[in-house]
């Protein structure tokens, strides 16, 4: 493993520090951890706090884990402040894609309800509540019903968007080289083993789970898509464009 890089090294303190003190002060995931912008409790730095917050010892202990490993590698031959803006935008992108699609989905659910004599203004006054009309569930269903809610009521935390965009710059920058986990112990070449983990971590996270741990409630794992999509797309235009490393100096 490449020796840690000075901004790697800040991100994890932070990190940690974020953890700590939200283990000593609960009350801290409702400023800090990332709300459905129609959710009174959503503030406009939870795009960016959300990331340095984690909802457990394993969460944060692979994210952690990956900072270091990948994240130094890329801040060695980046540098500091391009590996920072990279890092930052990931961790955006990851909470954009995760909010457009909450979005979708609470938006198609609210004009069902409409559509079946509901009033827009009623349900939002119920939700704010923490209340719920089990009538919802019955036009809706079940499935649909629980993404509803969950968008509206459950949070996001992790640098799970982040370090996925991490996985992806390092697979864009050594394709070749091998990586494995501890449960596929043979090596796999960067360029296959990334895109086959967000794929399992994707198909996972639909059917209810996450791979290493969905970062909050509902569909966080589209969180992840939207890390690596933002790390492929910073990729694609660095490499056309012929980047010049010097300017982030």
């Amino acid at each position: 493993m490449m020796n840690m890089t000075p901004v790697v090294k800040q991100l994890l303190i932070i990190n940690i520090i974020f953890f700590i003190g939200s283990q000593l002060v609960p009350v801290s995931y409702e400023y800090l951890a990332m709300f459905f912008p129609e959710n009174p409790n959503f503030r406009g730095w939870q795009p960016i706090t959300h990331m340095f917050m984690h909802g457990g010892i394993m969460h944060i202990a692979f994210n952690m884990f990956a900072l270091v490993s990948f994240g130094s590698a890329l801040e060695h031959f980046w540098g500091g402040k391009k590996f920072l803006f990279f890092y930052i935008s990931c961790g955006l992108g990851s909470a954009l894609l995760h909010t457009a699609v909450n979005y979708y989905f609470f938006e198609d659910t609210i004009s069902t309800l409409t559509a079946n004599g509901f009033n827009k203004a009623d349900i939002m006054n119920l939700l704010s509540q923490g209340k719920i009309d089990t009538r919802w569930q019955d036009l809706v269903g079940e499935v649909k019903f629980q993404g509803f809610t969950s968008a509206y009521i459950g949070t996001v935390v992790g640098a799970s968007g982040a370090i996925y965009g991490l996985l992806t710059a390092f697979a864009f920058m050594f394709p070749n080289a091998e990586l494995a986990l501890l449960f596929i112990p043979v090596p796999i070449k960067a360029k296959y083993f990334v895109p086959g983990l967000l794929l399992i971590d994707l198909f996972l996270g639909v059917k209810g789970t996450s791979l290493f741990g969905g970062g909050g409630t509902g569909i966080a794992h589209f969180a992840h898509v939207g890390g690596a999509i933002a790390g492929f797309l910073m990729m694609l235009y660095w490499k056309k464009n012929q980047f010049n490393n010097n300017r982030w100096n």
